[in-house]
């Protein structure tokens, strides 16, 4: 089995005060890049544990890039085939 492509993703997060921010960008094989943010927000009486507001905040992110590629797929399949496409909805 041989790899066809190769996606590059990057994740960076930072933290303020009760806030996590992650940052993803992700570089798609025709060359396109595609950016998303998502956030977590920890409750004051919570114990202060980074990793949890980091992987909130990233999966959040990364939820976003995804729906982005879905978009920009279901644009690809339109425009090749003339027809409108019908992506999945959760």
């Amino acid at each position: 089995m041989s790899t066809l492509v190769g996606w590059h993703v990057e994740l960076e997060f930072t933290e303020d005060g009760h806030r996590t921010t992650a940052a993803a960008m992700v570089r798609l094989g025709d060359g396109s890049e595609m950016r998303a943010r998502g956030y977590a927000m920890r409750h004051p009486s919570d114990p202060e544990q980074l990793r949890v507001g980091e992987e909130i905040a990233g999966a959040r992110a990364l939820m976003d890039l995804a729906s982005q590629m879905l978009q920009k797929a279901h644009s690809e399949i339109d425009e090749a085939t003339g027809r409108h496409s019908y992506p999945l909805t959760s």
